[in-house]
């Protein structure tokens, strides 16, 4: 690995941070928007779900499309459509705008999250892969932190809409930083040879400290097979399905944690910006998650640190839903949760980042991240809808947490060898 491959892996670590607030930024938005408008925790929990609808699309359709005009392209597409969707959210009057300014924010992360991931992944070296593929993904909660840190500040002085203000600019400025350091990966060059293949090829191996090379190898056969078929081969169905199940079973329980932790803390009787400050704790763990479970990939097994993750999330989700009485308390709740259902989180981008072949590297991480994404646009609603039928917090986090244990039951079924290096 030469600095400037760990160059391109920071860039995407900042990119899926950006990512991470922006997805997060209606949470930390919601106690305000909710009292400004006054709406309810039902209403309040189907604005939560928009983006991750959009998200869902977006990794569906464009997870695809990297795989076809390259991740580079696709990234820097999707910046523009997210920096898009933040200063229309923050321009929204009533719940029906806001919803779709999210939407389309939510199109433009899902599909950079694909694209990062595959490009991450075809970033690093054989031995450094999955460390690489989890750093990217623990670049989510560093966000959060980061985000969540600026919004308990603008939140202490201005209304809600400076989160999205704040939001939209950052976005704005990371285009300029993926054209100078993340050039389009030479894995996916190498396998669709566009124009002028050959000599991009040998500009990033000469970036890289890699000689050049002559001429291209001889065309993989498989080229020309539609990406999303291939994922239902014979070869690939099992760990596309189980990986699929796992994804969708376990976000639910994921963006519970995050999309209802300000709104709860509010109701607790604290001001909205403690309530940012817990969610920036449960950011922090995440982050924690995220590193410990890079470092031990190198001892243990990753289809048994992930097992493991989702395993201590079930039981964290719970005790979270028994409620505490101070914040100090919420906050350390929140921080051991966000460890291990983020741990859960990044170890599924590993072993889909490990199962599947360059050609259909983004298109499955879309397929598998755009179909979980259901999970996660269901789990806000859901938990909203159970608030508001008039159920406690110990039983919606029973019944919230209860996507980890089955996403836990989905991976040990996979077979190892399937989905581990």
């Amino acid at each position: 690995m030469s600095h400037f491959q760990w160059g391109i892996i920071t860039t995407m670590v900042g990119l899926n941070a950006l990512d991470g607030f922006d997805v997060l930024s209606i949470s930390f938005a919601s106690p305000g928007i909710a009292a400004a408008w006054g709406i309810d925790r039902a209403a309040l929990g189907f604005v939560l779900s928009m983006e991750l609808i959009g998200m869902a699309i977006g990794s569906l359709v464009l997870g695809g499309v990297a795989d076809r005009i390259g991740r580079r392209a696709t990234i820097l597409a999707c910046l523009a459509v997210m920096a898009c969707g933040m200063f229309g959210a923050s321009s929204a009057h009533d719940v029906t705008t806001l919803s779709a300014w999210r939407v389309l924010t939510g199109l433009g992360i899902g599909g950079m999250l694909a694209a990062t991931n595959a490009a991450a992944a075809e970033a690093a070296n054989a031995r450094r892969r999955a460390l690489c593929v989890v750093l990217m993904a623990g670049g989510y909660p560093l966000g959060s932190v980061i985000g969540g840190s600026v919004s308990a500040v603008l939140l202490a002085r201005y209304d809600w809409r400076a989160v999205f203000v704040f939001g939209g600019i950052v976005t704005l400025a990371m285009i300029p930083l993926v054209l100078w350091r993340a050039p389009e990966s030479v894995a996916f060059l190498m396998h669709r040879r566009p124009p002028g293949a050959l000599p991009r090829i040998n500009a990033t191996l000469r970036r890289m400290g890699h000689p050049p090379i002559a001429a291209l190898p001889e065309a993989d056969a498989t080229r020309a097979t539609v990406p999303l078929a291939q994922l239902f081969d014979a070869t690939l169905r099992r760990t596309t399905l189980v990986l699929t199940i796992a994804y969708f079973a376990h976000i639910m329980t994921f963006y519970f944690i995050l999309k209802w932790i300000p709104k709860i803390v509010v109701d607790m009787g604290f001001a909205p910006s403690a309530a940012a400050g817990v969610l920036v704790w449960a950011s922090v763990g995440g982050a924690s998650g995220s590193l410990a479970l890079g470092l031990l990939t190198a001892r243990v097994r990753l289809v048994s640190l992930t097992i493991s993750a989702m395993v201590l999330s079930t039981i964290l989700i719970v005790a979270f839903g028994r409620g505490q009485t101070s914040i100090g308390a919420l906050s350390a709740i929140a921080a051991v949760a966000g460890f291990a259902t983020n741990a859960g989180v990044v170890g599924l981008y590993a072993l889909i980042a490990q199962s599947f072949p360059t050609g259909v590297r983004a298109t499955a991480t879309g397929f598998v991240i755009g179909v979980g994404r259901g999970g996660s646009a269901l789990a806000p609603a859901l938990a909203g809808m159970l608030f508001a039928a008039g159920y406690l917090l110990p039983t919606v986090a029973i019944l919230m947490a209860l996507g980890s244990a089955v996403a836990a039951v989905a991976i040990v079924l996979l077979h190892p060898r399937g989905v581990a290096a």
